[in-house]
């Protein structure tokens, strides 16, 4: 063990890192374990090229809007779309769906502390009547695939060093909600130091490197390293369905998505949603130089967002809500970098952090002090063959929990998540009360294993001998 402390402290040196381990003399045995983990997780070489690239050099520098276009994409049926192509991709996705072929991928490495909860985001209660978690609605979600396709569907979810063990916890206390046990594998994402304008390595504390994930790219090369990819492929998927675990709406089992991706032979495809307004925070799908890629509502010039189109519509109109299909085989060759020049590029970020200072005090500044590096998953389209990109419809698709009070809430969700119900209720005739709004004036929930679309509300409901009463507090759960 010596001569490996040894060994990965000459490293160090070398780097000109050294004051990494500039208090190891006055560090108990448990506060060096901490901090040789910590230092075990960082690829010196990797951050002396960001830092000479991003920090030091250009490669941080204007993006350019040359040749830059809104991406094509396919417009769903309800918005004059081809009902018949919609039609055949379903059929196409539901027969992968039935064959095994797609695994579910849950980016849930948050904690809830913008909501104002103590726990994994993933862990938050996020139904109208039952408070739900929103693992929870995944879960029955994929329950309900499963008995509609008579098929096992392998669910991955990435967590971070901050909520692994609370993540792992909560599945077991649940028993898995129904699931397998060993078709739910953990991981945690990989993590990036912090460093100053010198480019040196921010510590935290005398045992302790300012460390941070890296991104929601991160969760590529994480799927990879630890070996979450070799066993998808094991266990016979082909297709990796990538979704946030703050949106409870989203349908990440979704076969017309599915068919699309398989149709185009498709590397990485995308949904997108019709922007509410020129100003709406999300990314934008666009081509360039021949490649799709999406920029930023941050990075877009306002002349651009406000642009209008002949008909009066938003120019750059698709909205990325980070709903994605990806290859496996996409994955590895990215990662593991055998086409060249393929491989994801790192932003910076430019952000307070806690710092140890030279005289072994700690500061909080007030201004940003140094840079973190992070990974954005979209940033594979442009490498990706064939991508494609689908519309899909805002209510059914995406309402996620981001914020303690107004839009992309709490509420919100619950109210948007109630609409869905309802909406699916109206194709057999029954009406919810609601207020001078349209919105419900009671709390109901129907849960995914009872029905997860209109055409299996309809089905269900119509096996049901005694139809219930819709009140408050109603609760439709799975069939005896």
């Amino acid at each position: 063990m010596t001569d490996f402390i040894t060994s990965l402290r000459g490293k160090f040196d070398q780097a000109g890192q050294d004051h990494v381990f500039a208090w190891w003399n006055e560090l108990d045995g448990a506060a060096r374990e901490r901090l040789i983990a910590q230092a075990q997780e960082i690829d010196l070489e990797e951050i002396k090229g960001l830092v000479a690239d991003l920090v030091h050099g250009n490669g941080a520098g204007a993006l350019s809007f040359e040749g830059l276009e809104p991406a094509p994409y396919h417009r769903h049926p309800d918005h004059g779309g081809d009902a018949v192509l919609w039609a055949h991709m379903k059929s196409k996705g539901e027969s992968a769906l039935a064959e095994g072929q797609v695994a579910a991928f849950t980016v849930a490495g948050g904690q809830g502390t913008r909501l104002g909860f103590d726990g994994p985001k993933g862990t938050f209660p996020v139904t109208p009547v039952k408070g739900k978690m929103l693992f929870q609605v995944f879960a029955e979600k994929i329950i309900a695939a499963q008995n509609q396709y008579e098929s096992t569907i392998p669910w991955f979810i990435m967590t971070s060093d901050v909520n692994h063990a609370a993540t792992v916890t909560a599945f077991v206390d649940h028993a898995y909600w129904g699931l397998q046990p060993n078709q739910v594998q953990f991981f945690s994402q990989g993590r990036m130091p912090a460093v100053d304008e010198a480019g040196k390595i921010i510590l935290e504390g005398k045992d302790s490197i300012a460390m941070s994930p890296d991104g929601h790219g991160g969760s590529l090369r994480a799927l990879v390293r630890s070996g979450a990819l070799a066993t998808m492929r094991r266990m016979g998927a082909t297709i990796i369905s990538y979704f946030q675990v703050d949106n409870p709406l989203v349908n990440f089992l979704d076969p017309a998505f599915i068919g699309f991706h398989l149709e185009s032979e498709s590397e990485m495809s995308s949904k997108m949603i019709p922007k509410a307004y020129a100003g709406e925070k999300v990314g934008h799908f666009c081509t360039q130089k021949g490649n799709t890629v999406v920029i930023e509502y941050s990075d877009l010039p306002e002349s651009y967002q406000e642009e209008r189109d002949a008909s009066g519509d938003l120019r750059y109109l698709a909205g990325s809500i980070a709903i994605h299909l990806l290859s496996a085989d996409f994955i590895g060759r990215l990662v593991e970098g055998n086409r060249a020049g393929m491989t994801l590029p790192f932003h910076l970020a430019h952000k307070k952090i806690k710092s140890l200072q030279p005289d072994g005090s700690i500061i909080s500044p007030v201004a940003p002090n140094g840079y973190k590096f992070e990974l954005f998953v979209f940033d594979a389209l442009p490498f990706a063959r064939n991508p494609v990109i689908i519309e899909t419809k805002r209510e059914d698709d995406f309402s996620p929990v981001k914020n303690a009070d107004g839009v992309d809430s709490p509420a919100s969700s619950k109210l948007d998540q109630m609409k869905q119900w309802m909406r699916w209720l109206s194709a057999v005739g029954v009406s919810v009360p609601v207020d001078s709004d349209g919105n419900p004036t009671i709390h109901f929930e129907i849960s995914p294993i009872f029905a997860d679309s209109e055409k299996a509300l309809i089905e269900h409901w119509n096996q049901l001998e005694e139809k219930p009463e819709i009140v408050d507090g109603l609760y439709l759960g799975p069939l005896a």
